[in-house]
């Protein structure tokens, strides 16, 4: 098993901490992880945009001159796409992009995420985080110590407000946990910031 540095909020190693090759020191298998960003991605598209047919355009209910005579071309309605205000052919609709992969392709995923921010030696794991008040000033000096000067991603292994709220106001910054953790954010952010208690959960979960 490969060993971690283990540090605290001051930016001190306390221990280092084994981690499990299986999950952190996989071969990242770059296909997948792209197949599962782009399904992230879909997923989160609303689909409500929408475009008016020429059944659903005003007007046109008349034919806009005889069809033969005039020297013009012939035409049956002002709502037909050719016309400036007609309706649009074969435009967007509402509609769903959702879809699925099947849990193994996501669990892989996830791993040479992880894999890959060990590989890159991107991840932190600190000892514990624990804030007495709401206080951001806390947490830039937090992100000083360990040298983060980018964006970083902090898994907590439950929901803590005043950390949450704390590092909101921080560009860059985004904090989640362990349940809601996605491949998108971990290649999304530069650094990986996790919680000593956090690896445990994702060992636990993904082994």
């Amino acid at each position: 098993m490969a060993n971690i540095k283990v540090y605290d909020m001051s930016g001190n190693e306390t221990s280092t901490m084994a981690l499990n090759d299986d999950i952190f020191g996989i071969e990242p298998n770059k296909e997948i992880m792209h197949a599962v960003v782009v399904n992230y991605l879909a997923n989160q598209r609303q689909g409500t945009q929408s475009t008016l047919t020429r059944s659903e355009v005003r007007g046109g209910g008349k034919k806009p001159w005889r069809q033969k005579g005039t020297g013009r071309a012939r035409h049956g309605s002002s709502r037909s796409p050719i016309w400036r205000t007609g309706g649009v052919a074969l435009g967007p609709k509402p509609r769903s992009y959702r879809y699925t992969l099947n849990r193994k392709v996501r669990r892989i995923a996830m791993k040479s995420a992880l894999s890959s921010k060990v590989a890159a030696a991107d991840m932190f794991v600190l000892d514990g985080l624990k804030m007495d008040e709401f206080k951001t000033k806390t947490m830039v000096k937090m992100f000083e110590k360990l040298g983060v000067e980018r964006k970083a991603l902090v898994v907590l292994d439950s929901v803590d407000l005043k950390i949450i709220k704390s590092a909101a106001n921080i560009p860059g910054i985004k904090t989640t946990q362990v349940n809601t953790l996605s491949v998108y954010d971990i290649l999304n952010y530069d650094k990986l910031i996790v919680m000593k208690d956090a690896v445990a959960k994702i060992e636990e979960v993904y082994a």
